[in-house]
């Protein structure tokens, strides 16, 4: 037998009927933001997430899954959403329209990582991305937006803020940190040490506790902001605050991905173990203008679909549509017409097979029919169709037209 790879599972039964629900419940609260739906490929150039995501980052350093094509070009599959959302807004010259762009999208991800609770080696996300708008007012409705998500979905949550600086206060801040570091390195791990010449931010990210605990008394980018980004935090702070958004400021918050500047955000739950994000996004107003596009603010967040799963009150399902059966063979295609007519306007299951009265009843209610509807001999003779509300417990016979 044939298994799934490592790290990659199917999903099936309740599982995808839970994943459709996460679905088609952000897709319809994103549409009510003024969200519109993209796709972009799964395959892309790796050049675009180094560029993108950062060498320095985890994922790119090492957890892509890069190959050489037939063709000779270096791809991979795409290991986050936003890098390809950019791309094909910079291609499709979207980048040079006065109007604001909204996205929403969802899809496979991949990352070669060794995989373990809550990780897979192909998930899925829910993402939007806003371009055009650099009000600190958008970020603050893509939270709020996050918040309307998770509590339509039944689930708790905290959230977690920080603010990254922009090209102004970073760099001075890099320096502070970097000294800082220098006089602790021996006892960090090897990747800090690593990160500490390549991109010293990301070092605030280690999950290391020795790390950790050595960096509390490390430079707070937050103490060293510009007035313009200090003021817009105060004001994301201020909005929250006036929306009764709980939220804890987090000094060391910078996520995984190079790209982000300004705000940073994450939410987080201590109900599905170590890997406690569910989801995170922030401003990145730099990354059109990287990957060769004109200037263009963005903010956009990603909820991790497989870490949100058992967290998920579903609905109660209530019965819906039709069962048709005969119970006669000669019945049978009688069914068909009825069933083609019926699907127009709700789910019709049709019995092929005649059966009994009890064996029909049973069928309707493991597919959750509303009404079990059947044809036996003195119907077929009489022109009529036999009528059972599973609801009511109503039932009733009719004339075929009629039906």
């Amino acid at each position: 037998m044939i298994n799934p790879l490592r790290g990659m599972k199917d999903l099936t039964f309740e599982e995808s009927a839970r994943f459709v629900h996460i679905i088609t419940t952000a897709i319809s609260i994103s549409k009510k933001y003024g969200y519109s739906y993209i796709e972009t490929p799964i395959l892309e150039e790796t050049g675009l997430f180094k560029r993108s995501v950062g060498e320095s980052s985890d994922i790119v350093g090492k957890e892509m899954y890069q190959f050489e094509d037939k063709g000779g070009n270096d791809v991979c599959m795409r290991p986050e959403g936003t890098a390809g959302i950019v791309r094909a807004f910079v291609s499709a010259k979207l980048d040079r329209q006065p109007v604001k762009q909204k996205f929403y999208y969802y899809g496979p991800m991949f990352r070669y990582e060794r995989p373990q609770k809550g990780r897979l080696r192909e998930f899925h996300q829910f993402g939007c991305e806003s371009f055009g708008e650099a009000s600190v007012y958008e970020d603050f409705t893509i939270i709020t937006m996050i918040s309307q998500i998770f509590d339509a979905l039944g689930i708790g949550f905290d959230l977690q803020i920080n603010s990254l600086g922009c090209p102004e206060c970073m760099p001075p801040y890099k320096q502070n940190l970097v000294g800082f570091l220098r006089e602790t390195q021996e006892e960090l791990c090897e990747d800090c040490n690593r990160r500490i010449g390549t991109n010293p931010i990301r070092v605030l990210d280690c999950k290391n506790q020795t790390c950790q605990s050595l960096l509390t008394n490390s430079p707070k980018l937050m103490d060293n902001l510009c007035g313009e980004c200090d003021t817009d935090f105060k004001k994301l702070t201020d909005l929250l605050d006036k929306a009764d958004i709980k939220y804890k400021v987090d000094t060391n918050l910078v996520r995984g991905l190079d790209y982000y500047s300004k705000t940073a955000f994450e939410f987080v739950s201590n109900e599905i173990g170590a890997q406690s994000a569910i989801a995170g996004g922030g401003r990145y107003d730099k990354l059109v203008e990287f990957l060769d596009g004109k200037p263009t603010p963005a903010v956009g967040f990603a909820i991790g679909i497989e870490r949100i799963m058992e967290l998920v009150q579903m609905p109660e399902v209530k019965r819906e549509g039709i069962y048709l059966g005969a119970m006669i063979e000669e019945a049978v295609e009688t069914l068909f017409p009825i069933a083609t007519a019926k699907r127009l306007e709700q789910k019709v299951t049709l019995e092929y097979n005649s059966k009994g009265f009890k064996s029909h009843m049973k069928g309707a209610d493991k597919v959750n029919a509303k009404y079990c509807v059947l044809i036996g001999e003195d119907e077929l003779k009489n022109g009529t169709i036999w009528v059972k509300d599973l609801e009511s417990k109503e039932e009733k016979t009719v004339l075929l037209e009629e039906f």
